[in-house]
């Protein structure tokens, strides 16, 4: 590819943007799109754009630029959460990097590229892209040591800006914890495979079991109870059998129309409700209506400790001479579990994990088919030969410049979106037991998937596996990689164009979103606007993207510097656009108090380890002995580092201090809200919505030996939690009343 065909690349993405972020600041001011794109703020943007004939509304204008560039971390850290916060300093963090590579290496390494070796030079749109990378630097050259020092430059320039970041995010999360109120999944631990025995129920074995071996801080614990599809669709029937039978039984008792108190239903109706409880009770054996008649238990229970420092103890303590038995781990926050996940025995976790281990593999495999394909298009001279009545066409100077330089990034991308969907789906198989996590662990697929196949793939499908050498030799790796990654510097130039400034512009207009919209209003003719449709941020599909193109700047540095402004604009473009976004549109359900941080930081460790490993190939094909000997100490030097950083701040980021738990167990208990925290436990993971059917009889609750009681959500009205059973009841009879009445 010559520079020419770059730039038409440049051109069309530049285009679509502009036209893109212009029709977005004119959509954003349209009130029938305020649930599109200030999901936030839904209330406040329609009572401030109400005039329908405002001249302002149909001009595109930067206020939206202004305003993500005017707000400050702390209004992130408010509005989006830490995740957010984590998110948006991994963009200002590849922008400084990315701003000191741009300096060293156009005015360093670009001139010593273009003067590599001793040619007649064309004008500068008709040169190709190769002559700007290493590989126009002859054998020998004594100006190599400049790509040895720059590599220096920027590995020590990124270590650097890491430590310091690390430290600030581990600093944050230790603040954020401290300074949220308090959190009930600190008190409480999810316990899985929980042995079975015949005599007893599993509530009462978890009972009898931390009772005995957590006297000092157990508190309470909530059974799970199985929520899959065919669970679901049993329970239903149950349910409605349940509901059927009570009604015909009231029709039989022919109740009189005199009205009762509020309740207003039919004057013997608390007794027929209380005559079919009688009634379920007797044939169940218990006196009370157990709701085991309608769900099923599970090896499963979320138990709750008075203190943060004894839930921490019982989740990382072995609980069981058999490890397979009383797994512990803390509790997710209580809008974060994985309710449907918490039912699969633990014993199949490793079997599903190999299992969407294969799948994954499988798909990397079939993946490799429009890999292949672009590959394909990049080739021209391969192309001509494999279809020949294609070379009319491609003899046309644009056609020749749209399909090498712009339709194989465009290919790729298409293909792309069909994986992140996938990898959320494998690891929702794999038995996550909170939503966070899933979506980390979707992250952490997408992520490889990315980096292999646009990366890897690209490389040794272009040059490698055609010449069938890559697996002659694996010291030979290196080499390889340094003959193949210039050559294909050009594609990953125009994927960063298309994937990149394309795909910010696309996250911005929000398409599928408005698409929904118009069809909402204009097709069904629904025009009030609901927030009940937003969307969280997709963290499994943005960190990916961000992290790749981290990872292409870092391993192309040197070798191929004119990359850089294209990456440089993209992470200036981003900062700005997913601000926006995070402001306006994208609601926090959840997060993970800034788990994504360590995957930048071992993403970036990776690319800069592998691109000096790319220089040192590179130095021995060009003979600098002198290069080489000097990058070899770099690798060590960036290895040592990684594992500083993983024991001085990893273990941050998997467990809270003592130190900080115990001082906020003492807080708590000095301002009194201990109690208060304990009535909310039970409430806070409730399962299921409660319906008023079946409230008429719940499970009994099970707590400690101090007799204190807590709140439980299944003995609580829908509408009003603070009633007890005895007052729960008593409404529920009187909707059952108020239903009886409006049938009759």
């Amino acid at each position: 590819m010559d520079i020419s065909a770059l730039l038409t690349s440049a051109g069309i993405n530049i285009g679509v943007c502009v036209v893109l972020l212009s029709l977005y600041s004119v959509l954003r001011k349209q009130p029938s799109n305020v649930g599109v794109y200030f999901g936030r703020r839904l209330v406040s943007v329609c009572s401030k754009r109400s005039d329908p004939f405002s001249f302002e509304r149909f001009v595109p204008s930067p206020s939206w630029i202004v305003k993500a560039w005017e707000t400050t971390e702390e209004e992130i850290l408010a509005i989006g959460g830490m995740d957010a916060a984590v998110f948006l300093r991994m963009v200002v963090f590849s922008i400084r990097i990315f701003s000191v590579a741009v300096v060293i290496c156009f005015f360093l390494l670009l001139p010593v590229n273009y003067h590599g070796q001793e040619m007649h030079h064309k004008r500068i749109p008709l040169e190709s892209l190769e002559v700007f990378t290493i590989a126009n630097v002859k054998e020998g050259s004594k100006w190599l040591w400049t790509h040895c020092l720059t590599l220096y430059i920027i590995t020590c320039s990124a270590c650097i800006l890491l430590y310091f970041e690390y430290k600030s995010i581990a600093k944050m999360r230790l603040k954020h914890i401290t300074g949220a109120p308090p959190n009930p999944s600190h008190f409480s631990v999810l316990v899985r495979s929980i042995p079975q025995c015949s005599q007893e129920t599993y509530s009462e074995t978890v009972n009898k079991f931390f009772t005995k071996y957590h006297s000092s801080s157990y508190l309470s614990h909530q059974i799970v109870y199985r929520c899959g599809r065919v669970q679901k669709l049993m329970t239903d029937a149950e349910k409605m059998y349940m509901i059927f039978k009570a009604s015909a039984h009231e029709q039989n008792c022919q109740p009189s129309f005199m009205q009762r108190g509020l309740c207003g239903g039919a004057t013997n109706s608390l007794e027929i409700v209380s005559h079919e409880t009688d009634n379920v009770s007797g044939k169940t054996g218990s006196g009370d209506f157990d709701l085991a008649t309608i769900r099923k238990e599970c090896a499963a229970a979320v138990v709750f400790f008075k203190t943060r420092y004894g839930a921490v103890t019982a989740a990382e303590v072995l609980q069981s001479s058999n490890p397979m038995l009383w797994v512990s781990v803390l509790a997710p926050e209580p809008h974060d579990v994985y309710w449907s996940n918490l039912c699969i025995p633990y014993r199949q976790l490793w079997i599903r994990q190999i299992g969407t281990l294969v799948a994954a593999i499988a798909f990397v495999l079939v993946f490799l088919i429009p890999v292949t394909f672009v590959q394909g298009l990049t080739q021209l001279d391969q192309l001509q030969q494999t279809f020949p009545f294609l070379r009319g066409l491609l003899k046309k100077k644009f056609m020749n410049q749209l399909v090498t330089g712009y339709l194989p990034s465009v290919i790729l991308i298409l293909a792309m979106y069909t994986v992140p969907p996938t990898m959320m789906l494998f690891s929702a198989l794999e038995g996550s037991i909170s939503r966070s996590g899933r979506k980390r662990s979707a992250c952490c697929k997408v992520l490889y998937f990315t980096i292999w196949n646009v990366f890897f793939v690209n490389v040794f499908t272009g040059s490698v596996i055609s010449q069938l050498r890559f697996f002659s030799s694996v010291k030979d790796i290196p080499a390889q990689l340094a003959k193949a990654v210039p050559r294909q510097a050009s594609f990953f130039t125009t994927y960063v164009l298309t994937s990149g400034w394309a795909s910010l512009s696309c996250e911005a207009m929000q398409f599928l979103a408005l698409f929904c919209n118009l069809v909402k209003r204009f097709v069904l003719r629904i025009k009030d606007d609901s927030s009940n449709c937003t969307f969280s941020f997709p963290y499994h599909t943005e960190v990916p993207r961000v992290l790749l193109f981290g990872f292409l700047g870092f391993t192309c540095s040197i070798l191929a510097p004119l990359m850089l402004p294209f990456l440089l604009i993209y992470f200036s473009l981003a900062y700005l656009v997913y601000k926006n976004q995070i402001l306006n549109v994208y609601v926090p359900k959840y997060e993970s108090e800034g788990q994504y941080w360590p995957i930048a930081h071992n993403t970036t460790i990776f690319s800069l380890v592998l691109s000096q490993i790319i220089a040192l190939g590179v130095f021995g094909i060009k003979r600098s002995p002198v290069a080489s000997g000097f990058t070899i100490p770099l690798i060590i030097f960036t290895l040592l580092f990684h594992q500083y950083c993983r024991q001085r701040f990893r273990p941050i980021f998997k467990m809270i201090p003592a130190e900080v738990l115990i001082e906020m167990d003492q807080k708590d208990e000095q301002c009194g809200r201990m109690e208060e925290m304990y009535q909310k436990l039970r409430s806070a993971y409730c399962q299921f919505t409660i319906t008023p059917h079946e409230l008429l009889g719940s499970e009994s609750l099970n707590h400690h030996d101090n007799e204190k009681s807590i709140p439980d959500p299944e003995k609580l009205n829908a509408g009003n939690e603070a009633n007890q059973l005895n007052g729960s009841s008593s409404v529920v009879h009187c909707n059952l009343d108020i239903a009886e009445t409006s049938k009759k």
